[in-house]
């Protein structure tokens, strides 16, 4: 036992717990958060308890249980053992019988009594992070999550632990604000030695590359400059082709109407290695921000995104806007702005009702937001006379009346 050096610092270690057994003895809320990890570390693991969370009872297939109480003959084979019942007696019972078996244990209820504490524990790019601030596990949270924050957003950096191997990664950036870019696309551009930009990726990311990254911006402004994909797709291929790990950087997702896949069969047919980091797509991302959901039980049975970049009646237009006007869910309009008072009068046309509500929102989840609210037979005027312009998510159907019912009850 511990005797008088019950107040020694912990000697940290890893445990590499794959293919061995571990007992959790309890079924309740503390097994349940540390049940997962020790599936995740690939542990054998028992669960001893009369009655478990639902969660738990859901991991039947990936966990042994017995659903009974605790017996000493339960620690056999066994290399690690978490106490985590609600009755003292039961931990303590436990430990000592770990105690006389040898085998590191965790008590729950008791950390001074125990053999072994669990660390607060977080994970970036291959690097794991286990803090322990002596039985204050409130504290050792924090000082994890301070740690893992600094990680994330680049105040500390660990770029030895991340994949830096030559080649492109497609990044969706989210829908413009940076704390909707996710863990993987801000790895991602820690790991790079190019980034090439649109303007419509994260701006602020941006700022917090190191000095030796080089952005390539290839903004395509609207009726403005532009870069042709042709011209995209050489320059990351070239990079590429230097040793460089590139990371093309785009807003929403890179294959939600970004190009994204043209991307890669421009690397795949130069031999280039190439592998994709999702991002929030605006198109679900935009109305969300703004409360808008684009489904809603008994309102909207499907959703519908389309590009609006080219007019209804267009030689090259893909869209039966027919069809899509004789659909009762939810129509989203990716880069239809300047298209947006034709297509409002071809989805009239094919028999959507003129009050049907749109709510239209301009440089979501950006600081320039702002949404405005109107109805088919309105669209038109409306844009004009608050001089709506890009980038705007178009939201058309009953779930903006949903979410404004207020506007619509007074229209």
């Amino acid at each position: 036992m511990l005797g008088d050096h019950a107040d020694a610092p912990p000697y940290p270690v890893g445990l590499r717990l794959a293919g061995r057994r571990v007992v959790v003895v309890g079924g309740g809320h503390v097994a349940q958060r540390r049940v997962p990890a020790l599936i995740g570390a690939g542990a054998d693991v028992l669960l001893v308890s009369p009655e478990v969370t639902p969660a738990l009872e859901g991991l039947a297939g990936e966990v042994t249980w017995h659903a009974r109480r605790f017996e000493p003959g339960d620690l056999e084979d066994a290399w690690y053992v978490v106490a985590a019942t609600d009755d003292p007696e039961v931990n303590a019972a436990v430990c000592e019988e770990s105690e006389r078996r040898r085998i590191f244990c965790v008590r729950a209820d008791d950390a001074s009594a125990a053999t072994a504490w669990t660390p607060a524990v977080g994970r970036h790019g291959g690097l794991t992070v286990a803090v322990l601030a002596n039985r204050e596990p409130r504290r050792s949270a924090g000082v994890r999550d301070e740690i893992m924050t600094a990680l994330r957003d680049g105040t500390l950096t660990a770029r030895t632990t991340l994949d830096t191997t030559p080649g492109v990664v497609l990044v969706g950036g989210g829908p413009g604000d940076p704390e909707l870019a996710t863990v993987a696309a801000r790895h991602a551009l820690a790991s790079a030695d190019v980034v090439v930009a649109d303007r419509l990726a994260p701006r602020e990311l941006l700022d917090e590359l190191p000095a030796h990254v080089e952005l390539v911006d290839v903004a395509k402004l609207p009726r403005g400059r532009s870069a042709t994909q042709e011209a995209i797709n050489e320059v990351i291929v070239a990079r590429a082709r230097e040793g460089k790990r590139v990371v093309r950087f785009k807003g929403g997702d890179g294959f939600v109407f970004g190009r994204g896949y043209e991307e890669v069969l421009a690397c795949q047919a130069a031999g280039v290695p190439v592998s994709v980091v999702p991002g929030l797509t605006s198109s679900i991302a935009v109305p969300a921000s703004v409360g808008i959901p684009v489904t809603h039980r008994g309102v909207a049975h499907e959703f519908t995104v389309i590009s609006g970049h080219l007019p209804p009646g267009h030689p090259d237009s893909l869209v039966a806007w027919d069809a899509v006007a004789r659909m009762r869910g939810t129509v989203v309009l990716l880069m239809a702005v300047e298209n947006a008072p034709a297509i409002a009068e071809a989805l009239l046309a094919g028999g959507r009702e003129p009050t049907t509500p749109v709510a239209v929102v301009q440089e979501g989840t950006m600081p320039g937001e702002r949404t405005v609210l109107s109805t088919l037979a309105a669209l038109a005027d409306d844009l004009a006379e608050h001089r709506v312009r890009p980038p705007a998510i178009l939201v058309v159907g009953d779930v903006v009346a949903v979410a404004r019912p207020g506007h619509y009850r007074q229209g």
